[in-house]
């Protein structure tokens, strides 16, 4: 790292070890039952140590459900799975209020929602109306029903995921809701090794037990590793790099010709994101500040749903993941 990114650094806040051996203990359970998936579960341990949300999309059979689920495991917190369908309704999701006439009172019985780790199964198969009660909580970390606003827990974090390859019956995520996901992580085919490996893991836990996840995070711990992820340092330098990348999805700036492919560029939320994702990072690498590896790194899964193509872009082949890729080689970190 150079010195202009180290330059005025304030004192760091102290770093409890203990937490942060739990967190990576954690971090060892989720990649000892996920083979091949060191990508998915570091940017499920980032959305969890900045109360973001995540958006995983990968063919079926893949692990994403079975990530999530462990996941929970790990946390001493609720968990809940909505299983997304077209005629699934905002009710199923956020609860609703019903009449008790014993008590001559309404009572609202709270949904799904009102759990701590919430994983959203096939998010774009739930119709428009659903998707915009997900939004409100994905956002406000609050739900309305009949003019009432409940709060969520703390922590809240959805995780969804979504299949890339069926299209039937499916309702295209709207770019606001989109935007509310820190990241969305694409998960790639395994190779033939760690495939080989997945059969091993697979016909274990077929004859025995799976194994336990080593720890259990408590809500309080929780919320102490959000606090100390948010305590890494990032320099100004850095932060003068990461909106000068940002800002290249929206000037002429850096590279002129892929900003022509960009019909929609990111805004300020995209450049918050990755930051606090790079924070997360460098906090799970054990580092008390942010290097240009850990904005690089995350660039694509923190913009890439941000921006939208041009439809002569698209038509070309081009990707908006491609696209981020190539403006983290154009823009240079000082």
């Amino acid at each position: 790292m150079s010195g202009a990114m180290l330059a005025e650094r304030p004192a760091a806040s102290p770093v409890d070890p203990a937490l942060r051996e739990r967190v990576l203990a954690l971090r060892d359970g989720l990649l000892h039952g996920l083979i091949g998936a060191d990508a998915m579960v570091e940017r499920l341990l980032i959305g969890l140590l900045t109360g973001g949300h995540l958006l995983i999309e990968g063919a079926p059979g893949l692990a994403k459900t079975r990530a999530v689920k462990r996941l929970s495991d790990g946390l001493d917190g609720s968990f809940a799975r909505i299983q997304c369908t077209p005629d699934l309704m905002p009710a199923d999701l956020t609860g609703t209020t019903v009449w008790r006439q014993d008590a001559g009172d309404f009572e609202f019985l709270p949904g799904p929602l009102f759990h701590s780790l919430v994983l959203v199964d096939e998010v774009n198969r739930a119709p428009p109306k659903v998707q915009s009660a997900l939004l409100e909580a994905m956002a406000e970390g609050q739900i309305t029903v009949s003019g009432h606003t409940h709060g969520l827990p703390d922590p809240f974090m959805v995780v969804a995921t979504q299949n890339p390859i069926e299209h039937a019956g499916t309702f295209p995520l709207p770019e606001a809701q989109l935007d509310r996901f820190l990241l969305h992580v694409v998960v790639e085919m395994p190779d033939e090794a760690a495939e080989r490996r997945i059969l091993d893991l697979v016909e274990g836990e077929l004859n025995h037990h799976a194994e336990a996840m080593p720890v259990k995070l408590s809500v309080a711990e929780i919320r102490a590793a959000r606090e100390a992820a948010l305590g890494v340092y990032v320099a100004p330098a850095l932060k003068d790099y990461l909106v000068r990348l940002v800002a290249g999805t929206r000037t002429d700036s850096a590279a002129p010709d892929l900003r022509a492919a960009i019909e929609h560029p990111a805004s300020p939320r995209g450049t918050l994101a990755l930051m606090l994702a790079g924070k997360a990072r460098a906090y799970l690498r054990g580092r008390d500040h942010v290097i240009p590896e850990d904005i690089a790194e995350l660039a694509a899964d923190a913009l890439a749903h941000r921006i939208g193509l041009t439809w002569r872009a698209a038509a070309e082949g081009k990707t908006a993941r491609g696209l981020i890729g190539d403006l983290v080689q154009r823009v240079r970190a000082l």
